[in-house]
């Protein structure tokens, strides 16, 4: 049963994409990053370390703040998996040129995890969105343009779909907005198992 309470959302992410994004579906957020040390984390596939990393974020942020009525958490971490490797930011230029050498032409699979806690309840619900991302045959001259703006250094897999990036993405299959960072569909699920509605969260 849903309550009628309205709720206020806090991210834990200093993704501006994904606070964006929420913005634009008349959600405003507070942002508190975690600061966690994501390189601590181990896992053996993309989709198992996506959602850690993304449980992670909202357990520490969740557990710096006091129990506030109305207070959800949402850590949302998002990774690659592309030919049998695990892509989150590249380390540097170089990094994310020799990832575009490999990557053009041909398609991965982003998995974001998502994690939302109750602050008052302690109740917690979480899953992945998936997507697959097929790249476009792109040039030497294009991959060091990109890099050069630097936008891949900071974004799992070295590329976006709502930047520049976009235009070296020729299809993706599933949600546009778990690519970008978070899913709406996929987080009104994970509210409904915390008997909220998406629409307590909608700004007046």
């Amino acid at each position: 049963m849903l309550t009628d309470i309205s709720y206020r959302l806090v991210l834990a992410s200093a993704s501006p994409a994904r606070r964006a994004l929420l913005k634009a579906a008349g959600i405003d957020v507070d942002v508190l990053v975690s600061g966690v040390d994501e390189s601590a984390v181990e896992a053996e596939d993309a989709y198992t370390l996506s959602l850690a990393l993304a449980r992670m974020k909202a357990r520490t942020v969740a557990a710096r703040m006091q129990a506030d009525p109305g207070v959800l958490v949402l850590g949302c971490d998002s990774v690659l998996a592309f030919d049998g490797q695990i892509l989150g930011k590249p380390a540097d230029a170089d990094e994310a040129v020799k990832r575009w050498q490999a990557m053009r032409g041909r398609s991965g699979v982003l998995h974001t995890g998502h994690h939302l806690t109750d602050l008052v309840t302690g109740r917690q619900a979480e899953d992945v969105g998936t997507t697959v991302v097929h790249f476009a045959d792109i040039t030497d001259a294009e991959i060091e343009a990109y890099v050069a703006t630097e936008e891949p250094l900071h974004v799992a897999g070295s590329f976006t779909i709502d930047g520049r990036g976009g235009a070296f993405v020729e299809r993706i299959e599933g949600d546009p907005g778990n690519v970008v960072g978070l899913s709406l569909p996929l987080m009104r699920h994970l509210l409904g198992e915390l008997n909220v509605s998406i629409t307590q969260l909608w700004r007046d």
